[in-house]
């Protein structure tokens, strides 16, 4: 049967659940649950398990387009859509047709704006020739991480393995030991109580030979 061994602060099962077998016995399971919801009411959980690590600090990693985006949430303010206004080319306005310095700023801003869809081009044109070899090297980066993780994982899961064939074998070892110690001692028992029953039976004759 198991049992547990309170050393200061460390808990130390006495148990060999490989070998034990009294959990099938009439009533042994019953109280074993008995014992486990004793265990349960007697431990007293606090609201904030954490209370004893340090208040965290949430705003440690807020970058500021973060922090104006949480105050506008907090704020209940909508969400500001994307502004194209940059990408428009307005004309001069009706008073302005005559203004050649008018004619001059729009005639800038296309330019621009024929600039910047050049420069799109070619980031697209460069995304397509170098894209897939870049992708592709951080899917290898990715998988040679996975890779490294799951050799981690099959590392420990046979560390879990060795620890656990370690244990049953030696608690198998254990429960030999035991059985014979077991065995040895119910032959002892044995033969005390034939010798018992030989010496009462010799005193019970002794008795009689006294009292003829």
């Amino acid at each position: 049967m198991a049992a547990v061994a309170h050393l200061g602060h460390e808990v130390c099962p006495d148990a060999l659940p490989y070998i034990d077998q009294d959990y099938e016995e009439v009533g042994v399971r019953d109280m074993v649950n008995a014992l486990i919801e004793e265990e349960t009411r007697r431990y007293r959980p606090t609201k904030n398990y954490l209370e004893y690590l340090p208040e965290p600090k949430f705003s440690a990693f807020e970058t500021p387009v973060m922090k104006k985006e949480f105050e506008r949430i907090a704020n209940k303010q909508p969400f500001e859509h994307l502004s194209m206004k940059r990408y428009e080319l307005p004309q001069p306005s009706a008073n302005q047709k005559t203004d050649i310095s008018a004619w001059n700023e729009c005639i800038r801003n296309a330019m621009a704006q024929l600039e910047h869809q050049a420069t799109r081009i070619v980031n697209l044109e460069l995304l397509s020739k170098f894209g897939p070899d870049a992708w592709r090297s951080y899917n290898e980066v990715l998988q040679q991480m996975l890779d490294d993780q799951q050799r981690q994982l099959n590392v420990l899961r046979k560390n879990i393995q060795d620890i656990n064939w370690e244990r049953k074998s030696a608690q198998m070892k254990a429960g030999e030991e035991l059985q014979l110690l077991e065995s040895s001692w119910i032959g002892l028992v044995s033969k005390n109580y034939e010798i018992e029953r030989a010496c009462a039976t010799l005193e019970a004759e002794v008795e009689a030979l006294k009292e003829t």
